[in-house]
């Protein structure tokens, strides 16, 4: 996948005071404004077109979407002292003004990596019922950020930086900038102790708000989370990568993504049949000299969120079958 220097034709939205959206456009330009829209909220330390499969993605999708990438107060380095429930909030500001624009069309909310995070919480996070309605959510990569900082940090390090910012926490001091000797893994990146400790979410409890994806939670732990994705009435699709370099090898991820459906569906809801991992899919599906994510790879991505998107539009959304199967026909 091409990751050189490009220029990119769209239409930059004001969705709210200080805050921009970006929204794609085909050339030529359609007669007809697509009225529906694929919200795209990618991970740490991205923001416009920082995600090379993006660019690919926005012409693939239906004539009826557009791809729209808002650009969120944590964006490219603002995430150390963000948070998931800011996020949030912006993201409902963003929903709100494209239905406002586009009356009538449809909203799917599609996360990257830590963008995950952000979708679920917009589900699952108090104050539903007063967020815009979205139509269905894609979830790409989503990975613990806890299990990835444990490849990068050893135990002792991590343990003695959980402390540091708990102390930070305990003396209320929890916005504050930890020091580098912390977070010395994000050197150009100032992160407070609360959203360190929301990441690296420290044992026994697990409690950290970002803290949705690890793969030691139990059933029940995932019954509190996917299990009340049901109720919200949202159709969902995973995409998880196949050869997620973020993602400990320890990991079955073709068992974990199903244990997460298997929760979703026992609590009601719809998991749509593009769900499941994409083979040989790096995290973000960037082309790199160690490890590279075929073109094969890229396609099935592409494949699964424009027939998901397809789905959604046209009301025709189906269980995942038992063998993950899905099909690439409409691509």
């Amino acid at each position: 996948m091409n990751t050189e220097p490009i220029q990119q034709a769209g239409v930059l939205h004001r969705y709210a005071t200080r805050l921009v959206a970006f929204e794609h456009t085909r050339t030529p330009h359609p007669s007809i404004e697509p009225r529906n829209i694929l919200l795209f909220v990618p991970g740490l330390g991205d923001g416009f077109l920082t995600v090379p499969y993006s660019t690919a993605l926005a012409p693939c999708l239906p004539a009826s979407y557009s791809l729209v990438q808002p650009l969120l107060s944590s964006s490219y380095n603002g995430w150390g002292t963000s948070s998931l429930g800011l996020d949030v909030a912006e993201i409902a500001q963003c929903v709100a003004y494209f239905r406002r624009i586009r009356p009538g069309g449809k909203v799917v909310l599609m996360g990257h990596s830590t963008g995950c995070q952000d979708v679920i919480h917009y589900l699952l996070s108090p104050g539903l019922d007063a967020r815009p309605t979205i139509d269905g959510v894609i979830m790409q990569a989503p990975i613990s950020d806890r299990e990835c900082f444990l490849m990068v940090l050893d135990q002792e390090s991590y343990d003695a930086g959980v402390k540091v910012a708990q102390a930070y926490v305990g003396d209320g001091r929890g916005e504050d900038v930890l020091p580098g000797s912390v977070t010395g893994m994000f050197p150009r990146t100032p992160i407070s102790a609360r959203r360190w400790l929301s990441l690296t979410s420290p044992g026994p409890e697990h409690d950290g708000e970002d803290d949705y994806f690890s793969s030691d939670f139990s059933d029940e732990r995932l019954k509190a989370t996917f299990g009340k994705i049901g109720a919200t009435a949202v159709p969902i699709c995973f995409a998880f990568s196949g050869a997620d370099e973020h993602v400990p090898d320890f990991v079955d991820k073709e068992r974990l993504v199903s244990r997460w459906e298997r929760i979703i569906r026992e609590g009601g809801g719809v998991v749509d049949e593009a769900s499941g991992v994409v083979r040989g899919a790096t995290h973000n599906l960037a082309r790199s000299t160690e490890e590279r994510t075929s073109d094969d790879s890229v396609q099935d991505l592409l494949s699964r969120v424009v027939g998901f998107a397809q789905r959604v539009e046209t009301g025709k959304l189906q269980l995942q079958t038992r063998n993950g199967g899905h099909d690439k026909s409409s691509f």
